[in-house]
């Protein structure tokens, strides 16, 4: 039996969308779920405590930044990452090929592996496709990920075909690496860039090697956003019904609606996070700088629309002045408004679903949200 289940619940008439469970050695979750993303073992400035108040039931940590930091021989004597962090739902582990393709500006790709700088401290590294399930088998994450190849956007044809082929080459040698099957499940990564043949190949590669789970990659990495909805929509298709699908580094609010109405059923990202930190929060009118100087006298919640212990009990007067002063906790209640509201987004596009008017959600959300208006600005 794989530790990965994946349960279809409804189909969307009007979207084509999946209402679904995914079910893991930590608990199950419903879909589609947006992932809060804990790199170091941490969601930023947020307790365990504060996520499963707000109903995250799993989260994404980092392979590559805890291999570095504290190292996993530490996490593995802890416990195991679940036991080091306190935190008793799923969690996911990327493979760090990302991080390694993105921080390290000296690298060289060969069959066997990468070749890599530390981005801390310079040291010479080596992450093969044994190494990153290694590291993540110690961490005991409940689903962790294949190492594929983070081709840059854009890339022309030819090199993507053979980063394509490579990357099949690298997942059956995870498959193989993989020494606690029973326990941790290991998806695969679906590539191609923009290329509707290319994802097709990486799609059967991937699919005849039968993985419990599988993600879209090569996606967010700065192509226009009519480009990723057109290769979802090309992708998705080729994907099992039978397994989730996991999109790869998406958290916009309009983003994750475009992805859910394509059949995607996970989704993760450093944004709502990150950009708490600037001041800038989700609202349900659309994008608010709280940190700016309009908002110095201003007693209203960040959202009137939101139930949030934040938007309940603190004003953007007070938030601005936190965060103009540097104080840790403004950062606290900015990160825990805009993970609440992506959480929330996903409750609510989860009853769409189940009510077969997804579609219409996402016209009524985009109109209020102001996505339509010319020159909308997003995140």
């Amino acid at each position: 039996m794989t530790p990965i289940t994946y349960e279809l619940k409804k189909t969307c008439k009007q979207t084509g969308a999946r209402l679904g469970r995914v079910h893991t050695p930590h608990g199950s979750f419903d879909t589609p779920a947006f992932m809060p993303v804990g790199t170091l073992a941490t969601v930023k400035t947020m307790s365990p405590e504060e996520l499963t108040e707000m109903n995250a039931n799993i989260i994404l940590s980092n392979t590559y930044h805890l291999w570095l930091r504290p190292g996993q021989d530490i996490i593995k004597e802890a416990g195991g990452l679940h036991q080091f962090m306190n935190w008793d739902g799923a969690i996911l582990t990327d493979s760090g090929g990302f991080q390694v393709f993105s921080l390290s500006e000296m690298r060289n790709i060969t069959e066997e592996g990468v070749h890599f700088r530390s981005h801390l401290n310079g040291e010479k590294l080596f992450l093969s496709p044994e190494k990153a399930i290694n590291i993540q088998n110690d961490l005991g994450s409940d689903i962790m990920m294949a190492l594929d190849e983070c081709p840059p956007y854009p890339a022309d044809h030819a090199y993507m075909k053979s980063s394509v082929e490579r990357t099949s080459r690298w997942a059956e040698r995870c498959l193989h690496a993989h020494q606690r099957k029973d326990e941790q499940g290991l998806f695969g990564i679906i590539q191609g860039g923009e290329y509707e043949d290319l994802r097709k190949q990486s799609a059967n590669d991937l699919i005849s090697l039968d993985f419990p789970g599988y993600a879209i990659g090569g996606l967010s990495v700065g192509e226009p956003k009519d480009v990723m909805n057109r290769v979802l929509e090309f992708t998705t298709p080729l994907m099992p019904d039978d397994k989730p699908r996991y999109l790869m580094g998406v958290g916009s609010p309009d983003s994750l609606i475009d992805g859910a109405v394509r059949g995607v059923d996970m989704f993760d990202c450093v944004l709502p996070t990150r950009i708490a930190r600037n001041g800038t929060c989700m609202t349900s009118n659309g994008r608010l700088v709280v940190r700016n100087a309009k908002y110095a006298r201003d007693f209203s919640p960040i959202d009137e629309n939101c139930d949030c212990h934040v938007c309940k009990n603190y004003t953007r007067a007070y938030i601005r002045h936190l965060i103009k002063c540097n104080e840790t906790f403004g950062f606290r209640l900015t990160t825990y408004h805009n993970l609440y509201f992506l959480l929330k987004l996903m409750e609510q596009v989860r009853k769409a679903i189940s009510e077969d008017r997804l579609g219409s959600f996402r016209e009524e959300f985009f109109e209020q949200y102001g996505f339509n208006k010319p020159n909308a600005r997003n995140f």
